[in-house]
């Protein structure tokens, strides 16, 4: 999380430290005046600014909440250029402001001490509300290109926290900072900061359709740069540098960079110290207390309760914050409940907005139901519910653009009901699915059975020549052998949940049986791989090699028999690698031979081969997903050759921990490509 805290610890730190100065000014310009009593006023003033800063950030998200995905990545970044252009404004106006700081606040102090109290609440209002409104500003661009809250939040509060406890100890003289090098030195790191935020709204700016060139890379490392490792996390999380970046990004990045650090480094060696303000300091605390002296007097008017003022300030900017989100946000379909029973389905639908929409369905009949919002024109699915239960209520959170809209709902054991078609005009970036039938995956079903009968009557081959070995007392060769043979099964993974007991006999592990590897039902290829690689005899090897054998050929024998459901496709493509990242690359499943890679080599081709008879209905419904699946898959079997050395295989334990990361992010970002295929070939009902 420390890679995606970093930027908001350090503008936390600086702005906090910003506005605790001004604070800290504030109040001791107050207190050596004398006029502790208009105290209140300040910190009304502050509170006032902070509850600004926050509903500021409240109206950004839910803003953003309410648009299409394109106009939320247009929205973001604009909202990023603007950040970057306040943060480089304050970079500057703090190294030249520094010195004179003090000077500066305490005037301002001193002059509306003699003006009454709405002035002095106005002057630290406004000295405190822009370093507020640039911190949410900057916060919520960051959070955003971070793809989550929670390290930004955190980094940001524990910058003010630090920065809350240097501003007490200057304070209270405790503490000794050079500010001058210290806004210096965090301005050069922000600026750099400032440059991977622009480029990520450059980019942002590209995928919202409002500058062109999103598909012009001037940098694409993604086949040989980890995006899964330690480091690449780090330089994406602080400095926002991903492997693949396109040429405005680029241009964009470099260029803001060299000119506003030149710019930065200039002045920074051209400024030079302010002239001590001697005749302010020596007359401020007089001056303060002869404006403090002429304060008018309330005289004989009824003066209104000391908290009116504080609670009204801070009140308003929340309340109006509150109006524009409550006004700004599209109304939801929700606002009356849509209702779906076994007769009637989305009574009470109108046509929404375009828009993040939220429907409210609730279950008025007496039968469970699947619901859908779906284009009658392809039946392509916008959004779904599955098992809504009589008499309750449920969320259903969709996207809506310009085209036609209707409800399916599919009760328990009855007839598909669809409600009327409504238009919606306007608007863009509604995804929808186009729904897929037990009729869909039955080429493909039938494809993949035929390749796993020839796999298994493979597998029986091998099987038979590893028996043979054994029984011949060749071990040397039962290894060689055992590895052709276990790949082979390997490589069948997508019907390991049809082959049911067979799967245990053949390939289960020692985990979980009560004597572990001497149990007697630990069997198959693990328990053969146990002894030949510990040193076992093959007298003790020969029972377990003619079971696997008599087993293989027991599963070739009844596969064509078993039940293997269509919906078991979608999720293999997914579940291979997910047992792959579990037990191979952590070594779990070996038992000796060190060939956990093999086996990983051998799941990964399984996978191919499954996604090979589902890339007609891919290929259809996500065009880009196969060829970023093709690119990823070339990574990770570039990496897993590297580990390949004639026969032998380098065992995970031996890989140096670069490797082993490269390896474990390539899988994962593997997976994070399949990821979408188990939603997008779901089988959904549709009658």
């Amino acid at each position: 999380m420390w890679d995606d805290a970093f930027p908001s610890f350090l503008i936390g730190l600086r702005e906090g430290l910003e506005g605790g100065l001004i604070v800290s000014i504030l109040v001791a310009t107050l207190v050596r005046a004398g006029a502790k009593s208009r105290l209140p006023q300040v910190w009304t003033g502050v509170l006032a600014a902070i509850a600004l800063a926050m509903s500021f950030g409240a109206v950004l998200t839910f803003t953003a909440a309410s648009l299409s995905a394109t106009a939320q990545e247009a929205f973001g970044g604009a909202l990023s250029v603007v950040a970057v252009a306040f943060v480089t404004a304050m970079v500057f106006w703090m190294r030249r402001s520094a010195r004179g700081l003090s000077g500066e606040i305490k005037e301002k102090v001193t002059g509306a001490l003699g003006m009454g109290a709405g002035v002095l609440i106005l002057t630290s209002f406004l000295a405190v509300g822009r370093e507020g409104l640039e911190t949410a500003l900057f916060l919520w661009t960051t959070a955003r290109a971070a793809g989550e809250s929670v390290g930004p939040l955190t980094g940001a509060g524990s910058g003010l926290v630090l920065a809350a406890g240097l501003c007490w100890g200057l304070y209270r003289r405790v503490l000794k900072i050079n500010l001058t090098k210290f806004f210096t030195a965090t301005g050069a790191v922000l600026i750099v900061i400032a440059a991977g935020v622009l480029g990520y709204g450059l980019r942002d700016l590209q995928e919202g359709g409002a500058l062109p060139g999103k598909a012009a890379y001037a940098v694409d490392l993604g086949g040989s740069v980890d995006a899964g490792a330690w480091y690449s996390t780090l330089v994406q999380g602080v400095l926002n540098l991903t492997p693949t970046m396109t040429w405005l990004q680029v241009i964009g990045y470099a260029g803001y960079l060299a000119v506003v650090m030149t710019l930065f480094v200039r002045g920074v060696r051209t400024t030079k110290p302010a002239p001590a303000a001697s005749a302010a300091s020596a007359t401020e605390a007089s001056g303060a207390a002869r404006a403090e002296q002429r304060a008018p007097a309330s005289g004989g008017r009824r003066t209104r309760p000391a908290w009116v003022v504080p609670v009204a300030v801070v009140a308003v900017p929340a309340v109006v914050a509150g109006l524009v989100v409550a006004l700004g946000r599209p109304k939801p379909a929700g606002a009356r409940t849509v209702a779906v029973s076994e007769t009637e389905c989305g009574k009470g639908f109108t046509a929404p907005r375009p828009g993040r929409q939220t429907f409210q369905m609730r279950n008025t009949g007496s039968k469970t139901s699947e619901v859908y919002l779906i284009d009658p024109a392809t039946n392509a699915v916008y959004g779904e519910i599955e098992g809504l239960a009589p008499g309750t209520t449920r969320d259903l959170v969709a996207t809506v653009a310009g085209g036609s809209y209707a409800w399916r709902c599919v009760p328990t054991g009855g007839t598909a009901v669809t409600s009327k078609t409504v238009r919606v005009g306007g608007g863009a970036g509604a995804t929808a699915v186009v729904p897929v039938s037990e009729q869909d995956l039955a080429t493909p079903l039938r494809e993949y059975q035929r390749y796993v009968e020839r796999g298994l009557a493979t597998l029986v081959a091998q099987t038979g020549r590893l028996n043979a070995d054994i029984q011949g007392c060749d071990l040397a060769a039962a290894r060689t052998d055992w590895l052709t043979a276990h790949r082979t099964y390997s490589s069948l993974g997508a019907a390991y949940g049809t082959f049911e007991d067979f799967d245990r006999k053949i390939n289960g592990r020692p985990d979980g049986l009560p004597g572990g590897v001497d149990d007697r039902g630990f069997t198959g290829f693990h328990r053969i791989e146990y002894g030949l690689w510990h040193g076992q005899s093959a007298d003790r090897l020969k029972a377990p090699a003619q079971q696997l054998a008599a087993d293989a050929a027991g599963l070739l024998k009844a596969f064509p028999t078993q039940a293997f459901d269509p919906g078991d496709l979608p999720l293999r493509a997914h579940e291979i690698l997910e047992n792959t990242l579990q037990f191979e690359l952590t070594g779990q499943a070996d038992q000796g031979s060190g060939t956990e890679l093999a086996t990983a080599d051998a799941n990964l081709a399984g996978t191919r081969e499954l996604l090979s008879v589902l890339e007609p209905l891919l290929t259809s419904r996500a065009p880009h997903l196969l060829p970023t699946v093709d690119a990823d898959t070339a990574r990770l079997r570039g990496l897993l050759d590297a580990a390949h050395h004639g026969n032998a295989w380098t065992p995970v334990n031996r890989l140096d921990a670069l490797t082993r990361a490269r390896l474990d992010g390539a899988t994962g970002q593997l997976l994070e490509d399949l990821a979408p295929v188990p939603d997008l070939l779901e089988i959904r009902k549709s009658a």
